[in-house]
């Protein structure tokens, strides 16, 4: 991989992909103590930067390649850039996808013309039926990173941001299987050698640490994230080896501190993402001071079940200490539960739900559960709820 590579891709893509804005990001710049710029790959065609490497392979297939068709596997948005590249150079498409994809990623693959099918609960199940799928049939298999095409034409971001952010100092990317950090990082080596780059993993399904640790791929360990985008468990061996001989940093964050960082691009900089996307800027949350000179994090997709985001943006307030739920015990007699009430009004508590429970092993005759849940204005305003109700007298857990 060089940059010519990229830059061929760069001129393939022309007039093909969209050339994504960057925006200014004041408020984590404030926690970072450094210019934040987001490089907003979430408005590319199809949600995510898969459609650059998608193009890029399948453009390159010979006539009787594009006429047999394409397999691939992933668990949405590599789907989705491989059912528009094939949708827009006529070539037949075959996407295989996890079980649990997200149901708009399903059907928006499935609304570019690409036949989809379901198999297994990961990325790594869903590649081994394509590769199965490619052997038995003949069919080219696009894989979601492992390939010299892919890996350029993902690595074209690196050029947009060059040109758009000239004093960038260190580009902050999600990490899955390794394509997209590859690529911009074959870019910066040659072009910016003064550009850090670092790769960002959900530490549930982090399989680069122990690879770059081993010196070649191994298997990692899938447990369950939210960050389905990224959840590889095995590196490939193209973009492996540029991280391996580049020295790239890998870093991994939490789940909390990937939702806490979705709940605070939405608030903050008004743009929805999904959680795969959410980890660079985590990254920037968790250790600010650590990236030299102007921070680019790369959002690399917005394509996120309405569902989810749901379930993220609440898992997110809980993080960001804006959620509260406790238990309190009380004598069961008339107008306990209005007081208890009336007490958390007064510490400004804003009450989402009451639970009043009678019947518990745990409870004796004269006493009643209560169990409430409440937005609060954060960390601090939450202990000052508890420490309210625990000075008038209750029992708050």
């Amino acid at each position: 991989m060089t940059l010519d590579d990229v830059r061929a891709a760069a001129e393939l893509l022309d007039g093909t992909v969209t050339r994504t804005p960057v925006h200014r990001f004041r408020a984590l710049a404030q926690l970072a103590g450094a210019d934040v710029v987001l490089k907003c790959e979430n408005l590319q065609r199809a949600g995510s930067f898969k459609i650059r490497g998608a193009y890029t392979r399948l453009s390159r297939l010979s006539p009787a390649e594009q006429r047999l068709g394409v397999v691939a596997a992933s668990a949405g948005n590599h789907a989705q850039g491989v059912a528009l590249a094939a949708q827009q150079l006529g070539i037949p498409a075959t996407v295989y996808m996890p079980q649990g994809a997200s149901v708009p990623k399903l059907a928006a693959t499935r609304g570019y013309g690409a036949e989809v099918r379901q198999v297994g609960t990961s990325v790594d199940d869903a590649v081994v039926a394509a590769r199965a799928e490619a052997a038995r049939t003949g069919k080219v298999l696009v894989h979601p990173f492992d390939h010299p095409d892919v890996v350029a034409g993902q690595g074209t971001v690196a050029l947009e941001i060059l040109e758009q952010v000239p004093d960038v100092g260190t580009v902050v990317v999600p990490l899955g299987g390794g394509g997209l950090v590859a690529g911009i990082a074959t870019v910066l080596a040659e072009a910016a050698p003064h550009v850090k780059v670092v790769g960002v993993q959900a530490a549930s399904a982090a399989a680069y640490p122990a690879s770059l640790a081993a010196g070649h791929p191994v298997p990692g360990t899938l447990g369950g994230t939210m960050a389905d985008g990224i959840a590889v468990g095995t590196p490939g061996d193209v973009p492996f080896e540029v991280l391996h001989r580049l020295g790239i940093e890998v870093r991994t964050v939490t789940e909390d501190q990937m939702s806490r960082a979705l709940l605070f691009v939405a608030e903050r900089a008004k743009l929805v993402v999904e959680p795969s996307a959410a980890v660079a800027v985590a990254a920037v949350m968790n250790a600010p001071g650590d990236f030299p000179g102007t921070i680019v994090p790369v959002l690399t997709g917005g394509n996120i079940d309405p569902l989810l985001l749901q379930r993220v943006v609440q898992h997110g307030l809980v993080a960001a200490g804006r959620y509260l739920q406790m238990s309190v015990r009380l004598d069961d007699e008339p107008g306990a539960l209005a007081r208890l009430l009336e007490t958390v009004a007064s510490a400004e508590g804003n009450i989402v739900r009451v639970d009043h429970r009678r019947t518990d092993t745990a409870l004796e005759v004269s006493e009643v559960l209560v169990t409430l849940q409440l937005e609060t204005k954060g960390p601090e305003h939450c202990a000052a709820v508890v420490e309210r109700l625990r000075r008038d007298g209750y029992d708050v857990s």
